[in-house]
């Protein structure tokens, strides 16, 4: 039995990511603090929700899924049904394997996750790290939670803010990216729809690309770069604008905020 504890947006991904990789709807259970998101639950994938004590104490592993200021609260209201060896998966940001440890008693098995929102079409990016009494076993077990729902990578739990930065994160970035070469489609004469379809296909073809030939980009980047040619103006603009120094500084920014969330 898998409860997720606070099914929000990510909660929900996660939710619906399970469901489609084949988990048995009676084998997951969520929580919901508002009666309106309950039922939207039940009527969307037709599992039951039901109260955090209550599903802490029937299932076998739990995903922790609140957001990180709800953490300590939700923590103490679960920690008495949270025996010594049931698997705690957290994927709230910032939030360390040893706040939740410290909350639930010793020896409880925590293991840290940063996925993100490609979820939904089961290519997410997942991150996981130990905690203390987590064992290869646990590991596994959170692979195999996530493998159905896109790729999972093990890291040090020190890394775990960085990769919130650059993949947690990360999908925002694209998006934000689409959304201006898309207002650049318009400025030139493009329809909005003819300008999105472009840039959409353009970014998904070059990912993929990316994904399956093993280059680096940047012999990619220089395929596509002719002497006196078009990118290499276009890339030229992008320099004097500082676009890969606002890159570095945006992510740098959100480790930060990330380790901030961390303290509190």
């Amino acid at each position: 039995m898998i409860a997720i504890l606070g099914t929000g947006k990510m909660g929900e991904a996660l939710l619906s990511g399970l469901l489609r990789a084949g988990v048995d709807r009676d084998e997951i259970v969520a929580t919901a603090r508002r009666e309106d998101r309950a039922r939207a639950l039940r009527e969307r994938h037709g599992v039951r929700v039901m109260d955090n004590a209550e599903a802490a104490k029937i299932a076998e592993t739990l995903i922790l899924a609140v957001k990180p200021q709800d953490m300590g609260a939700l923590l103490t209201e679960i920690a008495p049904h949270v025996p010594q060896g049931k698997l705690v998966v957290t994927v709230a940001a910032g939030i360390t394997t040893s706040f939740v440890e410290s909350r639930l008693g010793e020896e409880v098995p925590v293991v840290r996750v940063m996925s993100n929102t490609p979820v939904l079409v089961d290519e997410a990016m997942s991150v996981i790290s130990a905690g203390a009494h987590a064992s290869e076993e646990h590991l596994k077990q959170t692979e195999d939670l996530l493998a159905p729902v896109g790729k999972v990578l093990r890291i040090p739990e020190s890394q775990q803010d960085a990769a919130t930065a650059l993949s947690g994160s990360g999908p925002a970035y694209f998006f934000y990216l689409v959304e201006a070469m898309v207002d650049a489609g318009i400025l030139l004469g493009m329809p909005r729809a003819a300008a999105l379809d472009m840039v959409t296909q353009s970014i998904v073809g070059a990912a993929i690309m990316l994904r399956d030939s093993g280059e680096h980009p940047v012999i990619l980047r220089e395929a596509v770069t002719s002497p006196g040619g078009t990118t290499i103006a276009a890339i030229a603009e992008l320099e004097r604008h500082s676009v890969r120094a606002a890159f570095l500084a945006a992510i740098e920014a959100a480790r930060d905020r990330s380790r901030r969330l961390a303290a509190g």
